[in-house]
Protein backbone atom coordinates (compact mmCIF):
# COMPACT_ATOMS: atom_id res chain seq x y z
CA UNK A 1 0.00 0.00 0.00
CA UNK A 2 1.43 3.73 -0.95
CA UNK A 3 0.21 6.88 0.50
CA UNK A 4 -1.97 7.34 -2.96
CA UNK A 5 -3.84 4.22 -2.49
CA UNK A 6 -4.49 5.33 1.37
CA UNK A 7 -7.32 7.68 2.01
CA UNK A 8 -5.66 9.09 5.76
CA UNK A 9 -2.05 8.27 5.80
CA UNK A 10 -1.35 10.79 8.36
CA UNK A 11 -3.17 8.36 10.72
CA UNK A 12 -1.60 6.12 12.99
CA UNK A 13 -3.27 3.42 11.57
CA UNK A 14 -1.93 4.22 8.48
CA UNK A 15 1.51 4.44 9.98
CA UNK A 16 1.21 1.12 12.08
CA UNK A 17 0.19 -0.38 8.59
CA UNK A 18 2.92 0.82 6.65
CA UNK A 19 5.76 0.07 9.27
CA UNK A 20 8.49 -1.73 7.74
CA UNK A 21 8.91 -5.06 9.59
CA UNK A 22 12.03 -6.31 8.69
CA UNK A 23 13.95 -4.62 11.62
CA UNK A 24 12.02 -6.09 14.47
CA UNK A 25 13.30 -9.32 16.62
CA UNK A 26 11.04 -12.39 16.76
CA UNK A 27 10.45 -11.09 20.44
CA UNK A 28 9.36 -7.70 19.15
CA UNK A 29 7.08 -9.27 16.37
CA UNK A 30 5.57 -11.41 19.22
CA UNK A 31 5.01 -8.41 21.61
CA UNK A 32 3.33 -6.42 18.59
CA UNK A 33 1.05 -8.87 17.98
CA UNK A 34 0.00 -9.13 21.24
CA UNK A 35 -0.91 -5.57 21.67
CA UNK A 36 -2.86 -5.84 18.00
CA UNK A 37 -4.85 -8.52 19.42
CA UNK A 38 -5.69 -6.95 22.66
CA UNK A 39 -6.19 -3.80 20.24
CA UNK A 40 -8.64 -6.08 18.52
CA UNK A 41 -10.42 -7.25 21.45
CA UNK A 42 -11.35 -3.21 22.44
CA UNK A 43 -12.46 -2.51 19.23
CA UNK A 44 -14.99 -5.68 19.21
CA UNK A 45 -15.91 -4.78 22.65
CA UNK A 46 -16.70 -1.24 21.90
CA UNK A 47 -18.14 -2.07 18.69
CA UNK A 48 -20.40 -4.76 20.80
CA UNK A 49 -21.92 -1.97 23.27
CA UNK A 50 -22.13 0.61 20.40
CA UNK A 51 -24.53 -1.68 18.58
CA UNK A 52 -26.10 -2.99 21.94
CA UNK A 53 -26.70 0.94 22.89
CA UNK A 54 -28.18 0.85 19.40
CA UNK A 55 -30.92 -1.44 19.75
CA UNK A 56 -31.91 -0.42 23.29
CA UNK A 57 -32.27 3.27 21.77
CA UNK A 58 -34.09 2.03 18.64
CA UNK A 59 -36.47 0.11 21.15
CA UNK A 60 -37.12 3.09 22.97
CA UNK A 61 -38.46 4.99 20.22
CA UNK A 62 -40.29 2.46 18.62
CA UNK A 63 -42.59 2.24 21.70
Amino acid sequence: MNDAEDPRPSEPLGQVLREDLDPLSVEELEARIAALHGEIARCEARKTAAVSHRSHADALFRK
